[in-house]
């Protein structure tokens, strides 16, 4: 058993109860909708990104003290001890434990359904969670693995502290950077018509569209199919294989609806889904349309009980990457890269901020490295290691897609439609390409089964708009990718024709 900092361990706890026993634990705190399903509300409704801070060698006399003095004031107090397994690939099966007072069981409950049973109580990483603490504070001991989180009860802050932790335990000792990207299998017909896999990840920044895309049956016909594997982190190895971290999804429930992302809402209205934030009557019934109080309302879904899925998370080998932006005027639908402009656009990372992580910027431009606000160490080290390994790959192409807008106020808004359309043809390899006027990827000519002159930007600007345009957009890039002097020259120059 791991003690935490100073040798601690609390000594009232209640060690690795049932999931039912945890509901019955988090009852007070449920509101049970019409379907069965719990369902909870947070004090806090987003992550604490501004007030986290990672440790590599030993904390600070200030972080020594708070974590004393919070681990001193539980001592004696009611605690309950839940034991996960994060990946069910033995390469790569990390034991979590986390350590939460018994009035929040609700934080047990919603995070455990995220991962496996970890029935050994064996444990590589561990969060304690003071979630009525006075001072928000999330501090990282990424030397011993542990996190502590202060002075916030949001579920999603639990989440990624032992994925955050994850991701560094794989890039330490396993020779895998860990990416936050989702992950599925199209099945599809080759040009030849035989019946072929083609693996593929999609990077993006919480509430741009990735869950969306990975859990996506681009309205295939069968034989051909899609086969969702893994929702939002993955360990990725020097061949391309993705290794899965969670068991089930924990979606973003703002826009969410049956037509288009039928797979999703379908798992959602089930009772086995776990609420999180989102708006429920006093009848029990679901609103997911009344955003009033926040807009990052969340669930977790049951990965069996979704359409589309089979019986493990891993990818066997990756042949499409997909990095994911929300922008609103000249980046293109999508656009064609090789492999020095992903690295580029994963060191880029870029989009626009939502509910999910700063309210406050919510619409803004944003760019945050591999669209992961959750690295630890070096960010052009892992933009390095990202161009070699995609380099090393056999049959690997990269792609840039915009869910956004084109055009800008009066242009043309991107739908889900429109997207995985294009993916879907992408995937059949039936785009043609030209490159780009002033870029130096490739964008669309024309693709299968789908108009694209809505997406011209010709119909939005003038020629001399796209040129001031593009300029600023690629000073703005420039300088984003000049903070990380270590990138070698070739992936910034990778951006424009020279």
């Amino acid at each position: 058993m791991r003690t935490l900092y100073g040798g601690f361990y609390p000594e009232n706890v209640i060690k690795n109860p049932s999931f039912p026993k945890i509901r019955e634990m988090a009852k007070n705190e449920e509101v049970t909708t019409k379907n069965g399903s719990p369902s909870y509300r947070s004090k806090i409704m987003s992550r604490s990104a501004k007030f986290t801070e990672i440790v590599f060698d030993e904390p600070n006399k200030e972080q020594k003290e708070l974590i004393q003095k919070a681990l001193d004031s539980i001592k004696n107090r009611p605690m309950l001890e839940t034991f996960r397994t994060m990946s069910d690939n033995s390469f790569c099966k990390l034991g979590c434990k986390l350590i939460v007072p018994v009035e929040y069981a609700r934080l047990a409950y919603i995070w455990g359904n995220l991962l496996f049973n970890n029935n050994d109580s064996i444990e590589d990483i561990t969060t304690i969670a003071l979630p009525d603490w006075p001072e928000r504070k999330v501090i990282v001991d990424a030397k011993n693995y542990v996190t502590y989180v202060f002075g916030t009860d949001y579920a999603g802050e639990i989440k990624k502290s032992f994925l955050r932790l994850g991701m560094w335990y794989v890039k330490q000792k396993l020779n895998c950077l860990g990416l936050h990207a989702g992950s599925k299998v199209l099945r599809i017909k080759d040009e030849e018509n035989n019946l072929v896999d083609r693996g593929a990840i999609f990077f993006g920044l919480s509430g741009t569209g990735k869950s969306t895309l990975t859990c996506h049956d681009h309205q295939f016909e069968k034989p051909e199919g899609v086969i969702i594997r893994q929702d939002d982190v993955l360990f990725m190895n020097p061949k391309g294989k993705c290794f899965g971290s969670e068991q089930n999804f924990y979606i973003k429930t703002e826009g969410l609806e049956p037509k288009y992302q039928k797979v999703m809402y379908q798992a959602f209205m089930k009772p086995n889904a776990v609420l999180d934030n989102v708006c429920v009557n006093n009848d029990g019934v679901i609103d997911i349309e009344d955003c009033s109080r926040t807009t990052n309302g969340r669930a977790v879904i049951q990965r069996s009980e979704m359409d589309d899925t089979d019986e493990t998370i891993d990818l066997e080998k990756v042949n499409m990457i997909f990095f994911i932006t929300r922008r609103e005027d000249i980046v293109p639908t999508v656009a064609k890269l090789n492999a020095k402009q992903a690295a580029a656009f994963f060191m880029l990372g870029e989009s626009i901020e939502t509910s999910a992580g700063d309210p406050e910027k919510a619409g803004q431009s944003k760019r945050e490295v591999g669209t992961n606000p959750f690295i630890i160490g070096s960010k052009s080290e892992e933009g390095i290691k990202f161009r070699k390994m995609v380099a090393g790959m056999d049959d690997v192409e990269c792609f840039l897609i915009n869910t956004g807008k084109i055009g800008g106020a009066n242009g043309k808004k991107i739908s889900v439609k429109d997207t995985t359309d294009m993916i879907k043809q992408i995937a059949r390899k039936r785009v043609t390409w030209k490159k780009d006027d002033f870029w130096d990827y490739y964008i669309p000519e024309s693709i299968d089964n789908m108009d694209i002159t809505y997406f011209d930007l010709n119909r939005y600007y003038s020629k001399e708009e796209l040129v001031e345009k593009n300029k600023m957009l690629y000073k703005e890039r420039i300088e984003w990718l000049k903070q990380f002097p270590e990138l070698p020259e070739e992936i910034l120059e990778s951006l424009i024709k020279l």
